[in-house]
């Protein structure tokens, strides 16, 4: 060993470690001999200088791989789009709700006696018209009561008649002066008293023949009978809630829906004109068509936790297409916009300046326009102010355009299809129909649901 490490503990501090380095690692004692804080900081340092670099490397290989400066498509690329040509021509106004179908009659049939019920004379959900043979109840203790007062009835007739011949015999005897004259005057209110009861009798026989007439129940109106709620041989009574069958009409039937309050403006002056509002119903999926009918009647006030009022629409469902309690999606058509500018509702695009469509130029560059919409009219959509009738708009691949890209035109459509040409009302859904017509697009809609 070196002679500096072969000091004995005499020649060290008081209080010092002895600590004994080899002859190697002589060179390193300075650092060996470094506080733990030191060689911390330096540890730190080191982890530092390699996140450094690592940043730096990765960095480069972003900039490297990053898009030209032109954005997604190099400056001069050329997109191919699909076009169509903005037209004149007619949108209709249509508000869209969700209806409910409601029988205009709904009939819970009960007995108005009571009694075992002995016959039924219908099938469940057999069409009935007004007058058909329902069900039977036994009429035979009505019958035998109807003997009995019957029987009094011809007792007290009898006494009748015989009063009024005493009356005649009397009244020319008080003539004759032959018998007193307070005889003749009390046979006067005897026969009036046999007249009451024989009047009493009369309605005695008169309401059981009403009873038996009531064991005979039959369809009070004309329509469907649902499942049949008492069977043969139970007793029914007047007191019963649930009763016999439930009938109801199916032809004419109704459907009623809410509107909002901001629409009354549009519908009340036509309806009351008397100008029909023709209300089309379609299925839940809003694709296929029930019903054509017109609004039959419009509630006479405003429900305020809703702000809308109640409409009903009514429909002769010849082909009972619409069922009781049958949800259905309604359009009214208010009005109709004639020779309006119009676009397929592809072509129109939202962002941050609102609605607007890349119109074509004529070097084939394309330009971002702001637009004002109108109402929608299945795969159509009028436009208020910014596009005139010629302009051409993109239709298809609006998402790799840009303002001022150059552009192909694949396949230009030519003119915007009129109103239920191609699908029309059927296509909707993809087309937005569903949003509330007669308002800007670009503007909120109050009453959309």
């Amino acid at each position: 060993m070196d002679e500096r490490t072969r000091k004995t503990d005499k020649e060290l501090a008081p209080g010092a470690r002895r600590r004994l380095i080899p002859e190697p690692l002589a060179p390193w004692a300075p650092w060996i001999k470094a506080r733990p804080r030191s060689r911390m900081r330096t540890g730190i340092g080191v982890i530092v200088l390699v996140l450094l670099a690592f940043g730096i490397y990765e960095t480069a290989r972003w900039v490297r791989s990053a898009p030209p400066p032109g954005g997604r498509f190099p400056q001069g690329a050329v997109q191919t789009v699909g076009a169509s040509t903005a037209a004149l021509g007619d949108v209709r106004v249509i508000l869209n709700e969700l209806g409910t179908v409601t029988p205009l009659a709904t009939v819970t049939v009960q007995t108005q006696i009571n009694g075992q019920l002995t016959e039924v004379g219908f099938t469940e959900g057999q069409l009935v018209k007004k007058g058909d043979f329902l069900v039977q109840i036994d009429p035979r203790p009505y019958e035998y009561l109807k003997e009995q007062y019957e029987g009094q009835l011809a007792r007290d007739q009898g006494l009748l008649a015989q009063a009024q011949m005493d009356l005649k015999r009397y009244q020319t005897l008080a003539q004759q002066n032959s018998i007193a004259r307070q005889q003749s005057e009390d046979q006067v209110f005897i026969v009036d008293q046999y007249a009451g009861s024989v009047k009493q009798d009369q309605g005695l026989v008169d309401a059981q023949s009403l009873n038996i007439s009531y064991c005979r129940i039959v369809s009070p109106i004309t329509g469907r009978v649902g499942l049949r709620l008492v069977d043969p041989g139970n007793y029914v009574q007047t007191s019963s809630t649930s009763g016999i069958a439930v009938i109801t009409q199916l032809q004419p039937i109704s459907v009623v829906f809410s509107l909002p309050e901001d629409d009354l403006p549009d519908i009340m002056p036509q309806f009351t004109a008397g100008t029909p509002l023709i209300v089309t119903a379609y299925d839940r999926a809003n694709l296929r068509q029930l019903a054509v009918g017109k609004v039959s009647a419009i509630d006479n006030q405003i429900d305020t936790t809703t702000g809308t009022v109640k409409v009903r629409a009514q429909f002769d469902n010849d082909e009972n297409t619409l069922f009781p309690n049958q949800f259905v999606n309604v359009r009214v058509l208010v009005k109709t916009l004639q020779n309006v500018v119009t676009v397929p509702t592809s072509a129109i695009q939202r962002g941050a300046p609102g609605a607007y469509v890349y119109v074509i130029n004529p070097d084939n560059t394309v330009a971002v326009r702001p637009v004002s919409t109108g109402p929608i009219d299945g795969n159509i959509t009028a436009i208020n102010s910014g596009l005139a009738a010629g302009d051409r708009v993109v239709i298809d691949g609006t998402d790799r355009l840009r303002d001022g890209l150059k552009v192909i035109v694949v396949g230009d459509s030519g003119q915007a299809a009129p109103p239920g040409a191609g699908g029309g009302q059927g296509n909707s859904q993809g087309s937005g129909q569903g949003q509330r017509s007669g308002r800007p697009q670009n503007q909120p809609s109050t009453g959309s649901r």
